[in-house]
């Protein structure tokens, strides 16, 4: 069985041959503007467009908890836009990851990234502004993707060291 494969780097700068998608946590309320989409947005203009037509237009598609939007922005390379947090802010509540949402929305990246016969890339998904702690995401990327014979590899950026 394959295992996850960790390194230093930028996800949106994928490495390997072939088509690769590169997965993030997006909010539910339409926010795109901190984290790790200001680095999506610096290469691609297109998946912040994409998401926020698609939140705009929420009442006439899909658009929610546990959702996923495939955005196209090289011959070879596609942004997964995952709807896994709800809110931006931490409260009462707790913090704003939603680790169903997060465990739905990539059942359907496994499905699209088998239709393109892709690999994903992402950082250490719903563990930042989101607030999650990746001893929790990383089974369900393992169960959604990993085991489903999809390569997974998880970049850390910089020089910060990740807690589990």
């Amino acid at each position: 069985m394959s295992e996850i494969a960790y390194v230093r780097g930028d996800a949106t700068v994928p490495l390997g041959r072939g088509v690769k998608m590169i997965a993030h946590v997006c909010n539910d309320v339409g926010g795109w503007g901190k984290g790790f989409v200001l680095a999506v947005s610096r290469r691609w203009p297109e998946p912040e467009a994409a998401y926020r037509a698609w939140h705009r237009d929420r009442a006439h598609n899909d658009f929610g908890l546990g959702s996923a939007q495939f955005v196209q922005v090289e011959r070879y390379v596609w942004v997964a836009n995952l709807v896994g947090q709800r809110g931006i802010r931490t409260g009462s509540k707790g913090v704003p990851v939603r680790y169903e949402a997060v465990d739905t929305a990539l059942g359907l990246l496994a499905g699209k990234a088998a239709e393109l016969g892709a690999s994903v890339h992402m950082p250490r998904i719903g563990c930042g502004l989101a607030g999650g702690k990746w001893s929790r995401v990383e089974p369900l990327v393992s169960g959604r993707l990993v085991d489903q014979g999809i390569a997974v590899t998880v970049y850390d950026h910089g020089d910060r060291e990740w807690m589990a």
